[in-house]
């Protein structure tokens, strides 16, 4: 009996192999086969591509990481000397207007005495 399932599954097997071959035409199988290999052709160069790219971007960035990482510390300790310095100069300006109350003008009267032109503003 199991023999005979075999045969039965293989028999159906094949002809429903052979109803799918009928359904499809054999120049529409070859073009789309062509196509596929034309599509391969393609990912792989695009692929070469993007291996070449790969391996010149991480040429450049082994390059230039050294000077990143050392601009980036300046950058970090220029902040740290400019918030230093601004700290600075407000305990000194609060200092001047406890001694001196009207040491600094008020917003109307440095709008009046500033006449330089805005540089951020574009014309």
């Amino acid at each position: 009996m199991e023999q005979s399932e075999e045969d039965a599954i293989g028999a159906a097997s094949q002809k429903l192999s052979h109803e799918f071959k009928t359904l499809i035409n054999a120049k529409d199988l070859d073009s789309l086969k062509q196509l596929q290999h034309l599509i391969l052709g393609r990912l792989q160069d695009s692929n070469a591509v993007l291996s070449h790219f790969n391996e010149y971007s991480e040429q450049c960035f082994a390059e230039v990481s050294s000077d990143f990482s050392r601009n980036t510390r300046l950058l970090r300790s220029m902040k740290s000397d400019l918030d230093y310095i601004f700290q600075k100069l407000r305990s000194l300006k609060a200092k001047i207007l406890a001694t001196y109350p009207d040491a600094f003008p008020d917003d109307s009267t440095i709008e009046a005495l500033d006449r330089r032109p805005d540089l951020e503003m574009p014309h």
